[in-house]
């Protein structure tokens, strides 16, 4: 156990963190992420929009379990929708989540060589 601890490092440390809330939504993001089947839907999206009867043809669940891991993504803002008539399409709401979702990738693909 450490018990000599660098007063300057942390301080600078202390200063430059962000508030726990800034952290509670990074955990809840990672947390929507981590489940598979929305980080298929997340994949699926990443560069075009599918309304969610191909999501759930893509992921192999029900539609319903497909609109329930939309609503939990859209409300972290992880996906946005747009309607066309009676039809609803989902895309990623920015290229952020697409890169988040690529650097897992990136990483488990690394540690399998």
């Amino acid at each position: 156990m450490c018990s000599v601890i660098n007063e300057t490092k942390v301080k600078e440390i202390m200063k430059d963190i962000p508030p726990d809330e800034t952290f509670t939504l990074v955990a809840e993001t990672f947390g929507a992420i981590a489940d598979s089947n929305r980080a298929k839907i997340l994949f699926a999206i990443e560069d075009r929009e599918l309304c969610v009867s191909d999501l759930a043809t893509i992921v192999n669940i029900t539609d319903s379990a497909v609109s329930q891991h939309l609503r939990i993504l859209r409300n972290l803002r992880l996906v946005r929708s747009r309607k066309e008539g009676r039809m609803i399409y989902y895309t990623l709401d920015d290229e952020h989540i697409g890169q988040l979702l690529h650097l897992c990738l990136d990483h488990i693909e690394d540690g399998n060589k």
